[in-house]
């Protein structure tokens, strides 16, 4: 079992920055590939960023790429999404999510087993 906690989401004006952390607890943390998902008012929840079990590998959505970064800290039990450069765009519910069943890198929501409450970001025009 793994449990997974967002935080770090709130209300920033475009072109401003969050930082989300994910706080996890249970199994081995450092053992998973994990990643970043978010759900738009009446979308369908999307991929936006993953990584890889010790962190060297990592993948984004277009959408994103160039102004979020996701890292992690195994030795915290954290992983983070660095967001810069925010457009309204980005406004969603942002999801954590782990998968138990892989160390590499897994952009797929359906192959992620465990996922946090989500964390809404906000971002104003």
């Amino acid at each position: 079992q793994v449990q997974l906690v967002e935080s770090g989401g709130g209300l920033v004006q475009a072109g401003g920055s969050l930082r989300l952390s994910c706080a996890a607890s249970g199994r081995t943390f450092s053992s998973y590939a994990m990643g970043w998902f978010r759900q738009a008012p009446g979308k369908e929840r999307e991929f936006v960023a993953a990584i890889s079990w010790i962190g060297s590998r990592t993948a984004y959505a277009d959408s994103v790429k160039g102004r979020f970064t996701i890292s992690r800290d195994n030795a915290k039990n954290t992983l983070y999404l660095q967001m810069n450069s925010l457009k309204p765009e980005d406004t969603a519910v942002y999801y954590c999510a782990v998968d138990t069943t892989s160390i590499v890198v897994v952009t797929s929501q359906n192959e992620y087993d465990y996922w946090g409450q989500g964390t809404q970001v906000t971002v104003s025009s």
